[in-house]
């Protein structure tokens, strides 16, 4: 079945893509990978939804053997699954070198003391494999490896925890996307609304950022007007730091306390 490009927006259509992205368009993907768990902001950004659109995307198309990004869907699971473990290491040396002080700052909508605790919640519950379960939990998965490295979790364990992760989240999510592709209703769906859905996926993600973004600073000017205490100050981030033992400890799968 052959695609005709939507009128309104042609320049979506997958060959116009191809012929002129080509690989930036994956570089892109790769870049908000890395930033969820390199940056202190990619929190904002949806990894989950991002990842299983690539690899549908990747799913081969009318007038392309690979999909968009014009390369086989192995190559884009591995460089998005790289980008994840990159990510995964920078934010650790981020918390390792800074320590404490990188928890040190007044609330912006871009940092919450809260997000910190509820990441330091999940260290308490699962130990050191919450760097592989953080993969799956937004906001988590950005604060972890910054956490691990500000309370200086071995950086062997946490390379091989993070390793596990980016394989199972950032290549296994892709890979579960591009086979979501051999259902025929769904190939026919991607192939005939290709452009709707690359608009859907771009406007989507910009959207989402956007609410995150103005939630958050909403909810600090709030929270700053009720005359709460928005600043964390180097007491208070000082008592973010994990004990190191919190990293050796089981899990607690099932809530009881006991590890």
């Amino acid at each position: 079945m052959l695609h005709a490009p939507t009128a309104l927006i042609p320049w979506l259509d997958p060959a116009t893509i191809i012929g002129t992205a080509g690989p930036w368009a994956l570089l892109v993907v790769c870049f908000i990978v890395f930033a969820e768990t390199g940056l202190l902001v990619g929190f904002l950004l949806p990894g989950d939804t991002l990842l299983v659109i690539s690899g549908l995307l990747s799913h081969p198309l009318a007038g392309s053997e690979h999909g968009v990004f014009g390369i086989n869907v192995w190559w884009v699971a591995l460089l998005i699954g790289l980008s994840a473990f990159i990510g995964g290491e920078v934010g650790y040396v981020i918390g390792h070198k800074g320590g404490p002080a990188i928890f040190e700052r007044k609330e912006s909508g871009l940092f919450s003391r809260k997000n910190v605790e509820r990441t330091n919640a999940f260290f308490e519950r699962f130990g050191g494999i919450t760097v592989i379960l953080a993969r799956f939990v937004p906001i988590v998965r950005t604060f972890a490896p910054v956490a691990a490295g500000v309370g200086h979790m071995p950086w062997r364990k946490y390379t091989l925890y993070n390793l596990i992760g980016a394989i199972l989240w950032g290549f296994g999510l892709t890979m579960f996307g591009y086979l979501i592709g051999f259902i025929p209703p769904v190939a026919e769906f991607v192939e005939s609304y290709i452009d709707l859905i690359l608009l859907a996926a771009v406007g989507g993600t910009a959207l989402v950022t956007i609410y995150h973004y103005f939630s958050e600073r909403h909810k600090a000017k709030k929270a700053a007007a009720a005359g709460e205490d928005v600043t964390t100050d180097a007491v208070e981030a000082e008592e973010l730091t994990l004990d190191p033992e919190v990293f050796e400890r089981a899990p607690d799968l099932d809530g009881d306390g006991k590890h």
